[in-house]
């Protein structure tokens, strides 16, 4: 399918077709209050929205926005922001190795997940305060008004800036008037959802609302060794809000959740069995994988993964109006806990015997900003923005019951059954000294790690609006942050083998062996047989002079061998290099000795400053059609590396080995990434007729020192690219035919590209097309109503998300050639719909099914675990359909 065929069939749509997210919310009144879901009299860009701080119609706000409605969301069943990404083409979201890691992106843009210290390219906002980190912002939530999706850099408009999108949350205020709802769900998998919520006044300038969830479900995957069913859901919340408006100029709104997830995820399946797979099996004693079948949803592990997550806090805004200016002030504080453990190495081998994190963050915000609304052509936003958090993570990483036996496979393997374990920990302590019998990946040993992060940021900013006739508006945003890092790292290997010099090691070994070669061949034993130590010391005491001059020659031959691997040596044609035999062994140094900060070389802070700005010029061309330009940059500061990955940079490697810090096997890294920085050319169009409504936005956005964070097998690299760059055209239409019916369709192209990355994880990418970005996303939709006499209506929809093939990862390592990691590509096509009866006494009764046609996909696909050749992946979920049961009063 081409772009220009796409483009023709959307223009042609357009005539019959609305966005997915547009229609589905009805207009707001002005001053905010919710409005009621049923009646949905506005339709398309009249929709009201906040996008830009300020409540207008979708039509009449000159930014790429998305709303996804309450009544779309019931319509789709879309429970949490993980399903959103099928009603938004622009928006990608994955859940990764645990309920806390989720990641959001946006024209191909966003990063954030499976490392706390990174913040996420695309912000989550809630009823206005920040959410963080992932593990904040996954919950299901009640009540929900609205969800607006802005594409691109929005650092005027958020005091937290975002530098590829923002994902705003808008929950329904209290109600003076009584109501509220209630909801039960049963569907496949003994799913069981319960939701309901109640509104009304405590008195005549107090109201309230409190709001509830439970959301349960049996695992959709089999655990076949521990004979159980995985990936289940088991998570709860409560919202409760006060709304005081003691006058008609003050509001206070007081909000308070709380919600905790326990449920056991994420399986990985098995997409390519590695040369390892045949040593686990032999070690499970039966299959350790459902080899080269991630969609089988059969898996093999030792223990249950586990997610106890707690997320809570309580925010209160003040709005103030004080005719022609209103003042807002958003006050928040919240804090999530997150304990997790995973069976990492995904087999039924005991390779991984733990793999946890505990991990604490608190996040205090405040935000005020001042709107003015005066009659001439000047209007102006003024705000300030403060965020403090603090970050506690601890993880340990350890060695299963079998990982000794199977690091002697490996090791016997790659030195051709030379060495085994046991010889290998007698030579290593004959040449050291040190006795190492028993000591070599034993179980319970591996890394303990602690790592604390205080993250202090402020920022100034705001936008003027200029109307220069009736029609064009000349729109001028900036804003400034400096944000401050200071973090800490305190990890211990116990990891023996990963703390040895294999180098001088190995050097010593030959030194030794050619010892006892000479001394042997001195004595007259027979060829090839080596002196005893004994032997040995009994010749260095005969012939002290002699015996100087071996020892001298064979150190030195162990000295020009140490650092020689034997490949190395027999290219080099020099009959003196034999190599070091035990340089092969260095990938089995799984978890090496880790040079903790702040230290006297890196001081373990980041500080950044940064003025970002916008420019936008939106005309009116007529009633009923208005264009829009804009320039906008964007930028977040630093993130940091706390995972086992962080290790100092190369340039800080020298001055740390002149002062002594080095310790064994110390490799370079990354501890921090250098801050984004986006920019971002947008023109766009929309129009609002009375059946018919049409939203298009052509833009080219990049990023420079985007922040990557790959899976190396065993942590995190965290790297800047160069630059990443997108071009892009968004569509969204919608048209009713007929009473009753809506149609609609929302398509996003993306040409994305690296325009420089030359230090990834797998080589220069420079020139090449990121991973995981479709080129075409779509989603296409409709809702029929049909009102019988007596106001009983039915309601059926259905929506259809497509995302053409893509290459899912950029590379693998861990021995995958390249030309297997760029055919592993993921093609979308999820069907899902509803039929809903809905009584005129509040009553519904509906039934629905998400991904009807049994999409399979993987998500994400990773390096596996010490597991050389092979590669694990996340399996998209499974079809799930279900009845539902709704009262409204």
């Amino acid at each position: 399918m081409t772009l220009r065929n796409i483009l023709l069939g959307a223009t042609m749509l357009c005539a019959a077709t609305t966005p997915a997210f547009t229609y589905a919310q009805e207009a707001a009144p002005a001053d905010g209050a919710a409005a009621a879901v049923e009646d949905t009299t506005d339709y398309g860009n009249e929709i009201i929205v906040t996008a830009s701080k300020r409540s207008q119609t979708l039509q009449d706000t000159p930014v790429a926005v998305s709303v996804t409605s309450a009544a779309q969301l019931e319509e789709s069943q879309i429970r949490d922001l993980i399903d959103l990404q099928t009603s938004v083409p622009s928006l990608r979201v994955s859940q990764l190795q645990s309920s806390a890691n989720t990641n959001f992106i946006i024209r191909g843009f966003g990063n954030g997940a499976n490392n706390a210290g990174i913040e996420p390219s695309v912000g989550v906002f809630i009823d206005g305060v920040y959410r963080s980190r992932s593990a904040a912002q996954i919950g299901d939530l009640p009540n929900v008004e609205r969800i607006e999706v802005l594409r691109g850099p929005q650092s005027t408009l958020f005091g937290k800036n975002a530098s590829a999108g923002v994902i705003s949350i808008v929950t329904q205020k209290p109600q003076y008037e009584f109501g509220g709802s209630v909801e039960a769900t049963y569907g496949n998998f003994d799913a069981i959802t319960v939701k309901g919520d109640v509104t009304g006044p405590i008195g005549d300038t107090v109201a309230f609302s409190i709001g509830g969830s439970y959301n349960r479900r049996d695992g959709y995957a089999q655990d076949l060794k521990l004979g159980t069913d995985v990936n289940d859901r088991n998570r709860w919340g409560v919202r409760g809000q006060l709304l005081f408006e003691p006058t008609d100029a003050l509001s206070i709104r007081l909000i308070g959740d709380y919600d905790k997830i326990d449920e056991n995820c994420c399986i990985a399946g098995n997409v390519i069995a590695g040369p390892t797979v045949a040593i686990t099996n032999a070690l499970a004693g039966g299959p350790s994988v459902d080899a080269n079948n991630p969609f089988s949803y059969d898996v093999y592990n030792n223990f249950l993964s586990s997610n106890e997550i707690e997320n809570y806090g309580g925010s209160a805004q003040i709005d103030y109006d004080l005719g022609s200016l209103a003042l807002t002030s958003i006050t928040a504080y919240r804090q999530v806990r997150a304990l997790t453990n995973q069976d990492s190495d995904f087999t039924g081998a005991d390779l991984i015997g733990e793999n946890s994190q505990d991990l604490g963050i608190d996040t205090f915000t405040q935000e005020f900003r001042v709107t003015s609304d005066f009659d001439g052509p000047f209007n102006f936003l003024l705000g300030g923005y403060y965020f403090n958090e603090k970050i506690d993570q601890k993880n340990d990483i350890r060695f299963g019951t079998q990982f000794r036996p199977y690091a002697d496979q490996l090791i016997r393997a790659s030195s051709s059954n030379a060495l085994n374990v046991n010889t290998l920990e007698a030579l290593l302590s004959s040449a050291n000294g040190t006795n190492y019998t028993g000591s070599f990946f034993r179980a319970g040993d591996g890394l303990d790690e602690a790592y604390t992060l205080k993250d202090e940021a402020f920022s100034i900013f705001g936008t003027v609006d200029f109307e220069v006739t009736d029609r064009l508006t000349l729109t001028l945003g900036g804003n400034y942050t400096k944000d401050r890092k200071r973090f800490t790292t305190n990890v211990i290997s116990s990891d023996v083998f990963s703390g040895i010099d294999l180098a001088g090691s190995g050097g010593r070994v030959l030194a030794q062996q050619a010892i006892a070669t000479q001394v042997g061949t001195l004595l007259g034993l027979p060829a090839g047989q080596l002196a005893s130590a004994a032997q040995i010391q009994a010749f260095a005491q005969a012939q002290p002079a002699g015996f100087g001059q071996i020892v001298a020659g064979a150190n030195q031959f162990g000295a020009l061998n140490a650092n020689l691997t034997t490949a190395q040596a027999a290219a080099d044609g020099n009959p003196l290099t034999v190599g070091n035999p035990f340089l092969a062994l260095r990938p089995f140094q799984f978890l090496p000795p880790f040079l903790n900060v702040p230290n006297a070389v890196e001081p373990g802070k980041t500080n950044d400053s940064d003025f970002s700005y916008s420019v936008r010029a939106a005309y009116e061309l007529t009633d009923t059609v208005n264009v829009y330009a804009t320039y906008a940059t964007g930028f977040k500061a630093s993130s940091v590396n706390l995972s086992r990955d962080s290790r100092p940079l190369a340039s800080d490697l020298p001055a740390i080995i002149a002062g002594g810090l080095g310790v064994p096997n110390l490799g370079t890294g990354s501890r921090f990434a250098d801050p984004e920085e986006s920019t971002v050319y947008e023109f766009g169009l929309k129009g609002q007729w009375s059946v018919a409504a049409v939203n298009v936005a052509v833009f080219k956005q990049s990023i420079k020192g985007f922040q990557s964070n790959i899976f190396t097998g065993t942590g995190f690299a965290l790297a800047n690219a160069g630059k990443q760059s997108t071009f892009g055209i968004e569509f969204d239409g919608s048209v009713r035919p007929v009473d009753g019916l809506n149609l609609t369709l929302a398509a996003t192209y993306l040409d994305a590209k690296y325009d420089s990355f030359v230090n990834s994880a797998f080589g220069d990418l420079s020139g090449t097309t990121p991973a995981g970005i479709p080129e075409l996303s779509m989603s296409i939709g409709g809702t029929y109503t049909y009102e019988f006499a007596g106001g009983t209506r039915a309601v059926a929809h259905v929506d259809y998300a497509y995302e053409s093939p893509v290459q899912i990862v950029e590379g693998l390592g861990n021995g995958i050639p390249q030309s297997v990691a760029q055919n592993l590509k993921r093609e979308v096509n999820s069907l899902n719909a509803s039929f809903t009866v809905k009584l005129n006494n509040g009553f519904e009764l509906g039934v629905w099914g998400r991904n009807l046609t049994n999409a399979q996909y993987l998500t994400t696909i990773f390096p596996a675990v010490a597991q050389a050749g092979s590669v694990s992946g996340y399996p998209s979920q499974p079809r799930t359909y279900g009845v539902t049961g709704r009262f409204k009063f």
